[in-house]
């Protein structure tokens, strides 16, 4: 009995074993209800089409660590998409790994960008992050010339999201580089300097900057990340989808953004895990794979989506205020 009641305690105290038992339980009521939702198959479909999101949620991630916000992601995805899929239509690049590393490129030029104005010009995180939204959705416009690159484009380049070399033959070459993302996400802000700068800046930017660190500096290799997984997945994109537009990932930033929330990421800065983020990733992920699956209306599906999205999110904020009183309790003994 005291066994079970440690395990409880433990379970409303920590963040992440709550929202793993909110998914547990959502993905168990999915399954009775669709027994081919956790099939080999249909996980490694959902979360390929998810990679998106869950690669961008890293970078979101790190850019409310430091109180920041960036909503421009999605166009920085759109025009790293637009760019590399114009240049396989019309042959002048055809190597997949060449694709994805200029997509990567145009993300660290567009991430430079709003960092240096954040940062530098002092221009407020949303403001200037508005802005670039447009910009950058406008150059994707401009670059197609009212054009689109179809599958039949894009040459091979549609196959790495079909094969899995990347992966031993087992994991999918697009489910792959989410992992080793994480992997990386998880290694840097857990055990190296860097990683413990971008939590002290956002923690309190005025202490950071008295015990040394220049945080305008934080703020610029932030947005810089951010952009380089925008552009990373916007190339992404065009080989899961088969096609790149110019609009292409339009709004996809709120979803990016529901799951560093629903992970535990504070919008104020300074918390958050690599874990959390990982497990509100997988919710969205899971939530936008099983609203179909379940028989739900496609016109009542994003309502759903939001009640689901809000439901765990004030989950999540519950268990944070218990875990909050349980320290505040520990310091008064």
């Amino acid at each position: 009995m005291k066994e079970k009641n440690g395990f409880l305690k433990k379970l409303s105290g920590s963040r992440e074993l709550g929202l793993a038992a909110i998914l547990i339980v959502l993905c168990i009521g999915i399954q009775i209800k669709s027994p081919s939702f956790l099939t080999p198959t249909s996980i490694s479909d959902m979360l390929k089409n998810n990679a998106v999101t869950m690669i961008m949620a890293l970078g979101m991630f790190e850019v409310l660590l430091i109180g920041g916000m960036d909503i421009s992601i999605a166009s920085t995805a759109g025009l790293a998409g637009m760019s590399v899929g114009l240049l396989l239509k019309y042959g002048i690049i055809s190597n997949t790994f060449l694709g994805i590393l200029l997509g990567i490129l145009i993300g660290i030029v567009c991430g430079v960008c709003v960092g240096l104005v954040i940062s530098k010009g002092k221009v407020l995180p949303i403001i200037a992050s508005m802005g670039f939204m447009y910009i950058f959705r406008g150059f994707a416009y401009v670059l197609s010339g009212g054009q689109w690159a179809s599958a039949a484009d894009l040459g091979t380049f549609k196959d790495f999201a079909l094969t899995s070399y990347l992966g031993f033959g087992v994991i999918n070459n697009v489910i792959m580089i989410v992992i080793v993302c994480y992997i990386i996400f998880f290694v840097v802000t857990k055990w190296t300097v860097a990683g413990r700068k971008v939590y002290a800046v956002g923690s309190n930017v005025e202490a950071a900057s008295v015990s040394g660190i220049n945080s305008d500096r934080v703020k610029l290799v932030v947005y810089t990340v951010m952009g380089m997984l925008s552009g990373l997945a916007g190339v992404l994109s065009v080989s899961v989808y088969g096609s790149a537009q110019p609009n292409m990932l339009y709004g996809q930033e709120m979803d990016v953004i529901a799951a560093c929330v629903i992970g535990g990421v504070s919008m104020n800065g300074g918390r958050g895990s690599v874990v959390g983020v990982f497990l509100g990733a997988l919710t969205m992920a899971v939530i936008n794979k099983a609203l179909p699956l379940v028989g739900i209306d496609s016109i009542a599906q994003n309502t759903v989506q939001g009640v689901i999205i809000l439901a765990v999110i004030v989950l999540n904020v519950l268990t944070q205020r218990a875990t909050d009183r349980k320290n505040l309790k520990g310091r008064e003994m």
